[in-house]
């Protein structure tokens, strides 16, 4: 028992206030604290942050790299590895966000036409199944539309396996997380509707790729991962600027015109060395071409509606965490939404048949529920007669119990008068048997002897005895001579058989 409550300690009890409040909070609304995580380039990133009168938090941090991948290992032992390097942090905190890598998303970008949003919905889908190479119910699909300045829509279609995703739920659940969103984090760290008058390029830098993300008028137009645009010379590794601009261009050239002409600056995220580097390279090779090129080392001072502390490192995990604490849904959301189990139970009575078992089942209970009113009815009604009299029946019961101690020793049955009354019936009257004596023991055994004119008048007599409803068991035990003869014989008396 004590091991068991060591255990349950452990897991669950060390938690309080922090995880079992969030987990409160995140039941009653949009939750005060939880923890965002990265798992990009082999490195787990984790930040604690809270919402506190409309400003955030960060109270608690850790990055370090990873041993196992959560796409090829076992998701329990991923867990336990993320559970061990979160314990060695100190974070307690079960309720959390994750950030989907980029490298595992597909993408469909495409103008939409003037159509109802459920119609622009469906030609998404429609789009999406023409050109994705796996088919929808494989994938985990998730859409987002854009007005765009100036008229017109624009859509984007992102997906992921099916199975990937499941991999990342199921490491997070066996460490002992409860996932509350999954999305893009560059979406989170740098919105597309921040500015809707201008355009830009977010670049980030994750291991040997670089997340890209291309905004204007209010619209997310591209959302991708470049890779090939790093060299290794030995142990250094260089930026191929002509080959990131390949990359840029390209995707620019996707833009419609009017577009393409917004896009001017291009901000690169990060304080890494590999983010110096590609913020130099970047605006040596794209200043004379008319770009404006800026890295961001801190954080936004207001994100989601909410203020950042003035100089925080910039961090998807972060922004993923203010986005959720700021009540703000995510842009492109792959967590499958909950359902209560009401809301199973109520999906399973949708159809005809099991709507008409529960109508059967309704009334089957509604019958059952009257037969017993009626009999609740019937209790109530001869309990009010028994209150009328149970006076009067109380002082009967005690008058009886008075006589009952007052009444006469002697037994009132006559049982040793009937016992000879019966055997005087039994026995011919012409005096062919004769009783000599006649014990009755206090156990209804009688005993009887006497002589009889012989076996067969005594034969007769025990016959008759028999017949008598009182009597049971007649046995002769003993039998000498001939004529006449002597006898015992005995019964037992049946009590209150007699009158």
């Amino acid at each position: 028992m004590k091991t068991t409550w060591n255990r349950f300690w452990t897991r669950y009890g060390r938690a309080w206030p922090t995880d079992w409040a969030t987990w409160w909070e995140a039941r009653r609304g949009t939750p005060r604290r939880l923890v965002g995580l990265s798992l990009e380039g082999g490195q787990l990133e984790a930040a604690v942050v809270e919402r506190t009168n409309g400003t955030l938090a960060v109270t608690q941090t850790t990055r370090t790299s990873l041993a196992l991948d959560p796409l090829t290992a076992e998701p329990e032992l991923v867990g336990r590895e993320l559970r061990q390097h979160l314990d060695a942090a100190g974070i307690r905190t079960r309720l959390c966000v994750l950030d989907l890598p980029l490298e595992h998303v597909l993408a469909l970008a495409l103008p939409l036409p003037d159509l109802p949003p459920e119609d622009q919905e469906s030609l998404m889908l429609l789009e999406a199944e023409r050109t994705f190479p796996h088919a929808l119910d494989e994938l985990r699909v998730a859409t987002a539309r854009f007005p765009v300045t100036g008229g017109g829509w624009h859509g984007m279609v992102l997906a992921i396996s099916r199975e990937r995703a499941e991999r990342y739920e199921a490491a997070l659940q066996a460490a002992q997380l409860r996932l509350c969103s999954v999305a893009p984090g560059l979406c989170a760290l740098d919105p597309a509707t921040t500015d809707a008058e201008s355009g830009w390029i977010a670049l980030r830098p994750v291991g040997d790729r670089i997340q890209m993300q291309i905004c204007a008028g209010g619209a997310l137009l591209i959302l991708r991962t470049v890779e090939g645009v790093f060299e290794w010379e030995g142990p250094t590794r260089t930026l191929v600027t002509e080959e990131l601009w390949r990359e840029i261009r390209l995707s620019l050239n996707q833009l419609p015109p009017e577009l393409q002409t917004r896009v001017q600056r291009l901000r690169v995220w990060g304080r890494t060395e590999t983010a110096t580097e590609l913020a130099e390279k970047l605006a040596g090779y794209l200043g004379p071409r008319g770009f404006q090129v800026d890295q961001e080392r801190s954080m936004p001072r207001q994100l989601w509606g909410l203020q950042v502390p003035e100089g925080l490192t910039p961090s998807v995990a972060v922004a993923l965490a203010a986005r959720t604490l700021a009540g703000q849904p995510a842009l492109f959301e792959f967590l499958p939404p909950r359902t209560t189990a009401w809301q199973r139970l109520r999906t399973r009575l949708a159809s005809r048949r099991l709507a008409t078992a529960g109508l059967v089942l309704g009334g089957l209970f509604g019958l059952i529920g009257t037969a017993f009113l009626v009999q609740q009815v019937q209790l109530w009604y001869w309990g009010s007669h028994w209150q009328r009299m149970e006076a009067r029946v109380r002082e009967l019961e005690t008058i009886q119990s008075r006589i009952r101690q007052y009444r006469p020793w002697f037994d009132e049955s006559f049982r040793s008068l009937t016992v000879l009354k019966r055997l005087t019936e039994a026995f011919p009257e012409e005096g062919s048997v004769s009783a000599k004596t006649v014990e009755i023991r206090d156990n209804g055994r009688v005993v009887c002897t006497g002589t009889a004119r012989d076996q067969a008048a005594l034969l007769r007599a025990l016959d008759r005895l028999r017949a008598f409803p009182e009597v049971r068991n007649v046995q002769v035990e003993q039998m000498r001579g001939n004529a006449p003869m002597q006898f015992t014989f005995n019964l037992q008396w049946g009590e209150g058989t007699g009158s």
